[in-house]
């Protein structure tokens, strides 16, 4: 397989697993084709390789950067943007963790822990039911933000090992 077609096979499966994870198909092409590319690469370069409107790589990019996965940079003496990706895998894992856990895991929180205050009788099978499932599914959350909080705040090597000595 030639360098070109294994570049275009990543951008597509990149693409492909992003959408199956909630993420736009073309935030995840872009972010693909910036963590191969070497150099930055300006909007144009990408709407070019990626065969896309300048709209539709204006508002990828600028949901890239809001989501800390690409950052802007500016060249003396050009008028262009230039886009980058970091290459660290530990550092891309790490802020799409913190950007999920804020988008998805924080509201959902929010809303277990206003509903878990629910007065009633756990003698009463309808109450007792809801208190045991919403008490659960909290406390699980919880569980989960501790393990991303964990992530978030640890290295790499210790992180796995740790997950690693689990399983042993």
């Amino acid at each position: 397989m030639e360098l070109n077609e294994a570049k275009q096979k990543f951008i597509e499966a990149w693409g492909k697993l992003g959408s199956e994870w909630g993420i736009n198909r073309t935030m995840a092409q872009i972010h693909a084709l910036l963590l191969i590319s070497p150099d930055a690469l300006t909007t144009e370069e990408i709407m070019e390789t990626l065969s896309i409107s300048r709209g539709n790589a204006n508002m990828t990019l600028r949901d890239l950067i809001g989501w800390g996965l690409i950052e802007k940079q500016h060249r003396a003496g050009e008028r262009k943007e230039y886009f980058y990706a970091d290459k660290d895998t530990w550092n891309i894992a790490r802020q799409v963790a913190k950007e999920r856990r804020k988008r998805e895991l924080d509201p959902v929180l929010k809303v277990l822990d206003e509903i878990s205050k629910v007065e009633g009788d756990l003698k009463d099978p309808e109450f007792a039911t809801f208190y045991k499932s919403v008490t659960d599914i909290n406390k699980l959350a919880k569980n989960v933000d501790k393990t991303l909080d964990t992530m978030l705040k640890a290295e790499e090597s210790w992180f796995w090992g740790s997950i690693f000595k689990m399983f042993k």
